[in-house]
């Protein structure tokens, strides 16, 4: 049996981690992680990401690789994030579904909610 401590132990800022070395693997892997959290902040889930494609909004735009050369620049294709998104949700869709209200843990977000609901994650706009 596992349990886990409602105390808080450390509060550090933590990320993906890869292999010493790859500066590649870790631009993708830590965009990908923000383009969830930028998803969860601009309403974007895996249920309705084909029809947020169509968004008017330049930041959805960019999110969603409609806009801008983020999947290029890492060297991944347009739709990139779209694919993410659409196989493992946004940021909140994760968290729920692993260690949250979805989940058997039925953890609260706590500091692990947007900055904008008292918690501490938010991504740099995608430009």
């Amino acid at each position: 049996d596992s349990v886990v401590l409602p105390e808080l132990i450390s509060k550090e800022p933590l990320g993906p981690a890869v292999r010493q070395g790859d500066d590649h693997w870790l631009n993708v892997a830590k965009w990908t992680l923000l383009v969830m959290v930028a998803a969860e902040e601009l309403g974007v889930t895996s249920q309705n990401v084909d029809e947020m494609k169509s968004s008017e909004n330049p930041n959805i735009r960019r999110l969603l690789g409609a806009e801008g050369s983020l999947g290029k620049d890492l060297g991944l294709g347009d739709t990139w994030s779209v694919d993410v998104i659409k196989q493992v949700g946004n940021y909140g869709e994760v968290f729920d579904r692993n260690i949250g209200k979805a989940s058997p843990l039925k953890m609260e977000r706590g500091l692990n909610a947007l900055w904008s609901e008292g918690g501490l994650q938010y991504a740099p706009p995608i430009r």
